[in-house]
């Protein structure tokens, strides 16, 4: 992954909406575990580019949602009593330690239902095939990463297929998902929304947290950044038909997602380890609309370098 991601996805801070009203959604508490408190904390001054395959502290973010993802690669484990879900698998090394910080948590790994995807880079893909093993949970991801993820390698329209390193160990089994489906198992709901554009498959996620009687709307905001290989260009629609309106509708859709709080890939497009620790606030009325304009502004900014010929 090329340096230009570490600028593009940082364009973005904080939450989304106010306080949503009191839901029904069980929170499936986590027994306590002394294996938490042993895993280093990440460092303070990382950038976005490090700790990739390095296992961060878990942690609760609010209600049922907890991370388990590495320093630098988020991944989600949103909880019932009925089983969970499992939001990316980060990459291939780290599937392991996803694995780990779900037990640190006091949660079982075969209480986990489903594994879904945020987009189908090896970064946020590359250990789905472990922690399918690990768990025997369905895969479910939108149509266009089916067969990427079926192959463990994209093709010509992702604008990143040429990019080296791309290539993940094959996810067998793989189930699609459409557009606006909801995912449920007992209480837990959870939906997809077709955010493509970094990648054709990109999916965000949308599900209701509560503490007692205090419910948040939970947005995990796919990747919005427009970075690609040095062949693909966005403008060129004869190419690739209908992907620049796809991707700005994309865009759209996060803007006006239900979000009270916004999670994303990369935890520090949202500057998430400070929003759990409590130095900033978990949730902010703008900040889904915030990350989109961000996204739109860095589309926009590529496009106009495609029409001078300086990218790619």
């Amino acid at each position: 992954m090329r340096m230009p991601l570490a600028i593009a996805v940082l364009l973005a801070t904080a939450a989304c909406r106010p306080a949503a009203s009191p839901g029904s959604v069980a929170e499936a508490a986590a027994p306590a575990s002394d294996d938490a408190p042993a895993v280093p904390a990440c460092p303070a001054d990382a950038t976005v580019m490090d700790g990739w395959n390095d296992r961060a502290p878990p942690r609760k973010i609010f209600g049922n949602t907890w991370y388990v993802g590495t320093c630098g690669i988020t991944s989600l484990l949103v909880t019932s009593p009925q089983g969970h879900v499992l939001l990316d698998g980060t990459t291939e090394p780290a599937g392991p330690l996803i694995e780990a910080n779900v037990r640190a948590l006091g949660f079982e790994p075969a209480d986990i239902k489903y594994i879904v995807n945020s987009h189908e880079h090896f970064d946020h893909a590359a250990g789905i095939a472990y922690l399918q093993r690990a768990t025997g949970a369905t895969v479910r991801v939108r149509e266009p990463a089916v067969s990427t993820l079926h192959n463990g390698r994209s093709d010509r329209d992702d604008p990143q297929f040429l990019e080296e390193g791309q290539a993940f160990p094959p996810v067998t089994g793989v189930q699609p998902i459409a557009d606006g489906e909801t995912l449920r198992i007992g209480t837990l709901e959870i939906t997809a929304h077709a955010t493509p554009g970094h990648a054709p498959g990109g999916t965000s996620w949308t599900w209701r947290a509560c503490e007692g009687e205090r419910c948040l709307d939970m947005a995990y905001a796919d990747s919005l950044s427009s970075i690609s290989d040095d062949e693909y260009r966005y403008s060129d629609d004869a190419a690739h038909p209908g992907y620049l309106a796809a991707f700005r509708k994309g865009i759209d859709t996060i803007a006006a997602l239900p979000c009270d709080v916004l999670l994303t890939p990369h935890p520090l497009a949202s500057n998430l380890f400070a929003r759990i620790d409590g130095r900033e606030p978990l949730q902010d009325a703008g900040a889904c609309r915030r990350y989109a304009e961000s996204g739109r502004a860095n589309l926009e900014s590529r496009l106009a370098r495609e029409r001078t010929g300086t990218t790619p």
